[in-house]
């Protein structure tokens, strides 16, 4: 894996992945202008192991709707202001979803598959919750069960 970041202005610089993927980023970021390169680490906590969770869930024909992996990270007030914690919180729409299968799926996503959180574990405590929603025929989910996920 190779990536090339190159300064626009300011402190603004666009990153290049091999595969060609461009990201903007900003030490101030908005919309406009970029993530900011912490951003990104927590972005990359969440994408990762949501990718490895969509997909084992697909594997156990849950009924997935909807899907997201929300990550709240604290990070310290003094410099380099590091991550110091962060929460997981998975959040599955469908219908029928058992929770014995997403807690399967997060286990093996923190367990085996994905490589940011087996890194970044070993930097910072991470939580993990979920909460499991019914989903309505008028579109309005209903909460049929959050948990604290625990290694």
């Amino acid at each position: 894996m190779d990536a090339k970041v190159t300064w626009e202005k300011d402190l603004q610089f666009t990153g290049v992945f091999n595969s060609g993927f461009e990201v903007r980023m900003d030490s101030h970021p908005s919309p406009q202008t970029g993530a900011s390169p912490v951003e990104m680490v927590a972005m990359a906590l969440a994408g990762c192991t949501a990718m490895d969770v969509i997909s084992i869930l697909g594997k156990q024909k849950q009924q997935v709707t909807a899907f997201d992996v929300k990550v709240h990270a604290e990070r310290s007030t003094d410099y380099p202001k590091v991550i110091t914690s962060a929460v997981l919180e998975y959040v599955v729409v469908g219908h029928d979803i058992e929770e014995a299968a997403l807690r399967t799926a997060i286990d093996r996503s923190i367990q085996k598959y994905c490589p940011v959180h087996a890194m970044l574990k070993k930097a910072f405590p991470i939580d993990t919750r979920y909460s499991i929603f019914e989903a309505g025929a008028d579109g309005t989910p209903t909460l049929v069960k959050e948990g604290v996920y625990a290694e």
